[in-house]
């Protein structure tokens, strides 16, 4: 069995805070669960190459820190209360601290779904058949939803997606987790953005798999760093996001998106490209799986229903037996009555409507931030429901972040992103979806400015 054991190989400084480092980071982007056992010294001190007194500091230091706790004759487990600073984008809480604007998680707001919701179970109920949605269904899902989704990833740019290689998934998080278990083995590398999604560096560490950074531009992932790393040999798989790439909002190009296809064709490996956000674009732009069919497993679903949680991977037709049975083996199947009701929205034109409002939505939101953050630094997609804040000196990504928690806003520091531990940008992650109200957003929005218009807290003299 494999334990955790954190790369150590960028990170400068003593060992002992090193490790110290790692667990904070892997709480924050939730691969360290709450109550998760760390590996007892000894083992961890040999899988590492450095001695049980440094993995015994490092787990002081970490205590401290209230990320830990020992326990006498059972172990070193991660606290139930290490949120706090190292709160992670992918923990949902059942409640919010009264006052606090959570513009840290890039959620959408929502688009009175309980009318949706109840109008769409009322058609359903008058449907006959509905209970054949309580029985076990194909892995790959019904064919009446596979033709949805199918159609779904048309409207999304890929006019050759077919019914027959489209998959039914537990979201696109789920999606990701599918492409990976087929297509890695433990100690693989995978290559991805320098900046990428914390759900990927999360899968990551389960799956056991390495993530390689890749040079970014302002359009997203570099196709000269890309090659490079090709050429290398080292890894046959990529994982992107080229439209509204989390965190820094970037959009490829046609060009660019051409660009990185060729490559992946041409060293023959296969990419995950995440479009979870695509469908809000007002122009939309043909995703890299049309330039290389055979070689992209492509990503979309209902990001504006994620309680629904169901995705569309659209698979080449060489992959979709092992997607399917690693679809098969972790949870048999997508829930059916979830997929009905995915289903009747595209059929019947719910979907196009929470399409129109999101983008009307955002648009809003766009406005209301531009006018209050003024002058500031920042990236801001026409379309997007985030926008990627560059912080005035002498402020630090982790620093502001910890002081707009402070105030009571919630945002994700460049750290949470990054693949590795080097050249990380001091920058944060704004999303303007996540408030439930404008009127929330535009609160959140000026106690930012009130924190960015000041000078960071001095640390103290040691």
């Amino acid at each position: 069995m494999t334990i955790w054991t954190p790369d150590l190989e960028e990170r400068d400084g003593p060992r002992y805070r090193a490790i110290a480092d790692a667990i904070a980071e892997d709480i924050a982007r939730g691969v360290l669960a709450e109550g998760f056992r760390l590996p007892p010294h000894r083992k961890l001190a040999y899988a590492l190459g450095v001695t049980v007194g440094t993995v015994t500091r490092a787990y002081r230091e970490a205590e401290r820190r209230g990320l830990v706790s020992g326990e006498v004759g059972r172990g070193t487990f991660v606290r139930s209360d290490s949120e706090g600073r190292f709160r992670s984008p992918l923990v949902v809480p059942e409640t919010q601290a009264p006052g606090e604007v959570d513009m840290g998680r890039n959620f959408t707001p929502d688009a009175d779904l309980d009318t949706i919701l109840a109008e769409t179970l009322t058609d359903l109920s008058k449907e006959r058949g509905l209970s054949t949605l309580m029985h076990y269904q194909p892995a790959a899902g019904m064919v009446r939803h596979r033709e949805a989704g199918a159609r779904w990833i048309v409207r999304s740019g890929l006019a050759a997606a077919r019914p027959e290689q489209t998959l039914i998934t537990v979201g696109a998080q789920h999606g990701i987790s599918l492409a990976l278990m087929a297509l890695t083995r433990p100690g693989d590398t995978v290559m991805t953005e320098s900046l990428t999604y914390p759900g990927a560096l999360s899968l990551a560490g389960i799956h056991g798999v390495r993530l390689q950074g890749l040079a970014m531009d302002e359009e997203g992932l570099l196709p000269d760093a890309l090659e490079a790393a090709c050429r290398s040999g080292n890894s046959r798989v990529l994982y992107f996001t080229p439209t509204y790439h989390n965190p820094t909002g970037a959009v490829m190009s046609d060009q660019r998106r051409r660009d990185i296809g060729a490559i992946v064709e041409t060293y023959a490996i296969t990419a995950i490209e995440d479009d979870i956000f695509g469908w809000l674009r007002p122009d939309v732009l043909p995703p890299v799986a049309a330039s290389a069919p055979g070689r992209v497993c492509y990503l979309s679903g209902f990001k504006y229903a994620p309680g629904l949680r169901i995705g569309f991977l659209h698979a080449p037709e060489a992959l979709l037996s092992q997607l399917t049975s690693v679809l098969r083996s972790t949870l048999w199947m997508a829930p059916p009555l979830s997929a009905e009701i995915a289903a009747h929205w595209i059929n019947e034109g719910t979907a196009e409507r929470l399409t129109v409002w999101h983008r009307r939505e955002a648009a809003t939101r766009q406005r209301l931030f531009q006018d209050v953050m003024g002058d500031f630094e920042y990236r801001l997609e026409k379309g997007a429901y985030h926008a990627w804040l560059h912080l005035p000196a002498p402020w630090l990504c982790d620093d502001f972040s910890s002081a707009a928690e402070a105030r009571g806003v919630l945002v994700m520091p460049a750290s949470t992103f990054a693949v590795g531990r080097t050249n990380i940008p001091h920058s944060v992650r704004i999303s303007l979806g996540c408030p439930p109200t404008r009127n929330d957003l535009q609160k959140g929005l000026a106690r930012l400015v009130a924190l960015l218009n000041e000078q960071p807290a001095a640390a103290p003299v040691i």
